[in-house]
């Protein structure tokens, strides 16, 4: 550690340029009569976080998290219904000023501090409801994301069948017709609808969908229970020693699905008519770019692909070495996440033109379908389709689909995990990882019955979609304009050595929150519950409250425990509540201490404006 990283500050030094352990040690333990409580103390003690074994691994892990479902079933999906190749350019203006500046963002902020999304707030104790409300979030998210692992690995097992199993039509099945049939499908001289054998399969056999909810949820099904439990069990194994063995878990989960990636956009070429599937998704229709909800669009699939303002970013970066370079993290993992998007959904819909051109369809767009129903029914009806080894190709598929899920559901598990131990260090990591995994088991069977998709929509709309906008408006705000862009550029040159662009303090000051603020309001103007039984929108609705509550009942918290400590008046305590615990800071107490110097000096000679203006312009544009 390089001498010029601090600041002067009277610590004294031993000769090898670092701050003397037992001298800084007696100055922390002098100073914890101003911690708040008796709890923070005893997380600075005795806290043992696990850290990664190698840098590699931090960013590997981002990848396996960041790279999921919503790159390979919402990406292609979306970016066809909103333009197609003219969805890429709202998009990767919203990757470059809000999707990675945020992730940076919340890199830094884990990494700097040490904490999960709940004890990050210790940088403003009264805004602590956000980190909760976001735990809540990412437990919705949590009950949902292993059971759609279930179904995807169930589909993996059927594809190693001696024939794929969705090819061919169940006897009782009517107005079937086999997915293998090569050839146009044409109900013109009937009046019933034809379905392929592959989503009579899907909603028949997996899930045996009911027709809504209104017919009830149902009992769930044994062997989707079977493959959702092997999906926990995989889950706990790897997160059993915290960062380590993630960490180790990383290398594969990271880097083979590329491998299968590679292998599927290759055969994916081969095949006829795949060209002009491609085309297709990426052949611009500029006139969508002039719509609001294009844009929308764009940052939801933004927030939902990088995962951001979930919490698992800020978990894994905690884990992270003082010094590693999140910078380059952070743009390396988000052009990468973009092109794992571009790649599958070239795959994807090469595979829906090779469809076209076997059936007879000149509308690819009458092919693709939303979410689900994209992959577990129009891509497996097109495999069945193919002339060489299927049962490869699919097998292939549903292989990296389930490896990604695994390394997603890795980081929305540890963001929990993290929240939980931050709280209650003294709980074993072990009892932590297996009480979540019991937990979240048993809330995915519900997802798991015959009305089970159609309660994941209208939970993840209102339970997880909806809060993490919410509160992602809440965390910049609270960050760039609380805790400060400046104090922010601060942290990363004490921790980085490096200075901060003002393209980022643009980005986090400005452009991020407003851009955040103005999608937030155009989601709550259009805001649509969904067409069934009135106590599930009213579930969803209770759990994005119990969210929102989440906010003024810390805030109040944070000053009672103010007020009851000090002697202050209200609106003394509402303001310092606004303010850093004495916690606050790196992990490392002999870190923390020259950290907390460095800032008392800048705040004595850098005192605040007394203009708003001249506020604004420090906070935004200080470059000491």
């Amino acid at each position: 550690m390089d001498n010029h990283a601090f600041g002067n500050g009277g610590v004294k030094v031993a000769a090898n340029g670092h701050a003397d352990n037992r001298s800084v040690a007696s100055s922390v333990m002098n100073s914890t009569e101003t911690l708040e409580t008796d709890s923070d103390v005893k997380n600075i003690t005795a806290s043992e976080r696990g850290k990664w074994g190698r840098d590699i691994e931090f960013m590997l892990s981002c990848i396996a998290y960041s790279v999921g479902f919503g790159n390979i079933w919402k990406f292609p999906y979306t970016a066809l219904e909103n333009g197609g190749g003219a969805f890429l350019l709202p998009y990767l203006i919203v990757l470059f000023i809000v999707g990675r500046p945020i992730y940076y963002l919340e890199m830094v902020l884990g990494q700097f501090s040490s904490r999960g999304v709940v004890k990050l707030y210790d940088l403003a104790p009264a805004m602590r409801g956000i980190g909760v409300a976001q735990s809540v979030g990412m437990f919705v998210v949590l009950t949902y994301y292993a059971p759609v692992l279930a179904i995807t690995f169930r589909y993996f097992v059927a594809s190693l069948s001696t024939t794929l199993p969705w090819s061919l039509c169940d006897p009782s099945w009517t107005n079937c017709v086999n997915s293998s049939f090569v050839g146009q499908l044409n109900a013109s001289n009937t009046s019933v609808t034809l379905q392929s054998s592959a989503e009579l399969y899907y909603l028949k056999t997996i899930i045996n969908k009911a027709p809504s909810l209104y017919d009830g949820l149902g009992t769930p099904d044994w062997k989707l229970t079977l493959c959702l439990l092997f999906s926990w069990v995989v889950v706990a194994i790897i997160l059993m020693r915290g960062a380590k063995s993630t960490g180790k878990a990383s290398y594969f989960l990271a880097i083979f699905p590329y491998v299968i990636i590679l292998i599927l956009l290759v055969q994916t070429m081969t095949l006829d008519g795949a060209m002009t599937g491609i085309m297709y998704f990426l052949t611009p229709q500029w006139d969508k770019l002039l719509t609001v909800k294009v844009w929308y669009e764009a940052v939801s699939q933004c927030f939902f692909s990088l995962s951001v303002c979930y919490g698992g970013i800020v978990a894994y970066s905690s884990f992270n070495n003082f010094r590693n370079n999140v910078h380059r993290d952070a743009v390396i993992i988000s052009w990468l996440d973009t092109f794992t998007s571009i790649i599958v959904g070239c795959i994807v819909f090469g595979v829906l033109g090779n469809l076209a051109h076997v059936t007879g369809q000149t509308d690819i767009q009458k092919l693709a379908t939303k979410g689900a129903g994209l992959t577990f029914m129009t891509y497996p009806d097109a495999i069945s389709k193919f002339e060489f080894l299927p049962q490869v190709f699919a097998a292939l598929f549903f292989l990296m689909l389930f490896i990604v899920g695994v390394g997603s559901n890795l980081g929305v598990t540890t963001s929990i995990i993290t929240a939980i131990r931050d709280q209650r260090p003294d709980i074993k990591h072990w009892h932590v990882v297996l009480g979540t995994a019991i937990i979240g088991f048993l809330s995915g069977l519900v997802y798991l019955t015959p009305g089970g998709m159609d309660f994941l929509d209208v939970i993840d709309d209102l339970g997880a979609k909806h809060v993490t906008l919410t509160f992602a408006v809440l965390e910049l705000a609270a960050i760039a304009w609380i805790y400060g862009v400046d104090r922010i550029c601060r942290d990363i040159k004490f921790m980085l050595r490096i200075e901060t662009s003002i393209y980022w303090r643009l980005c986090w000051g400005l452009i991020a929150p407003l851009a955040t603020l103005l999608i937030f309001l155009f989601s709550i103007v259009n805001i649509k519950l969904q067409d069934v039984p009135t106590q599930y929108n009213v579930l969803g609705l209770s759990i994005y409250a119990l969210a929102i509550l989440q906010l003024p009942i810390f805030y109040i918290y944070a000053m009672h425990r103010r007020r009851s400590r000090h002697d202050e008046s209200l609106r003394q305590s509402a303001q310092n509540s606004l303010e850093p615990l004495a916690v606050w800071g790196p992990e490392d107490d002999g870190i923390r201490l020259q950290y907390q110097m460095e800032e008392e000096q800048y705040q004595k000679t850098h005192p605040v404006p007394s203009s708003v203006v001249q506020r604004i312009k420090k906070r935004m544009f200080n470059m000491d």
